[in-house]
């Protein structure tokens, strides 16, 4: 489906071609060159998709995101020359659907932004997941244990929201990057076990002994289908 896309990238003729592949796909494309415009510009035409470079004037990408994300949900792709896990870990918890290191194809792009499109739609017609006291509500991005609001990152949240589509299923790391935020050409398991010890702090009554994230030796993680007392 069409979707009105805002790209922030202050090389003006990277910016220009992914515009014409954009507009291509018959999206409604609008360019900007700083970090600055960017959040300017979000805020005035609220775009269904911001791809975003990391290394921008005035405000860097890093910091456009953590703005954007504080004043809502528009899903963002990143761009950046760095690809450490360090810089990938960062994005992730800003709130980054995906993450494109350079160079790259501008038809991978293209791809990506189909790919975070229909995730986003899919996710704002989900149910609300129910494992014991644990609820997760994608239309709301809430997660509440026992009634009570538990803080979690964005980057927190799309795993748990993936593994509450599932209860029961074993996932991988790597399926955890793919279906959580669409990465697909480098993966950390780091990256997911970082976020799930974090997970278990909050959500745990216990996360030495997790009663709704359990590891799946040999595999990787799965949210429990159901929780009893004794659960280990």
């Amino acid at each position: 489906m069409p979707a009105r896309i805002l790209v922030a990238e202050d090389d003006r003729k990277q910016a220009e071609l992914i515009r014409r592949y954009l507009e291509r796909e018959g999206h409604l494309t609008v360019v900007v060159y700083d970090g600055r415009a960017a959040i300017d510009e979000a805020r005035r035409r609220s775009p269904d998709l911001l791809v975003l470079d990391v290394m921008m004037p005035k405000v860097d990408g890093l910091d456009v995101c953590r703005v954007l994300r504080a004043d809502g949900d528009v899903p963002i792709i990143m761009l950046t020359a760095r690809s450490t896990e360090d810089d990938l870990l960062l994005g992730l918890d800003l709130g980054a659907d995906d993450y494109l290191t350079k160079p790259y194809n501008p038809r991978e792009l293209v791809a990506r932004v189909r790919t975070v499109l229909r995730r986003t739609q899919s996710r704002s017609e989900g149910e609300v997941y129910r494992v014991g006291e644990l609820e997760i509500d994608p239309v709301r991005h809430e997660v509440r244990l026992a009634g009570r609001l538990v803080e979690v990152t964005p980057a927190e949240f799309k795993i748990l929201a993936c593994l509450a589509a599932s209860p029961g299923r074993a996932f991988t790391r790597q399926q955890l990057l793919e279906h959580a935020f669409g990465f697909d050409h480098y993966v950390f398991d780091r990256t997911i076990d970082v976020h799930v010890m974090n997970l278990r702090k909050k959500i745990e009554p216990a996360p030495t002994s997790p009663a709704y994230l359990k590891t799946v030796y040999g595999v990787g993680y799965k949210l429990a289908d159901k929780v009893v007392s004794d659960a280990s």
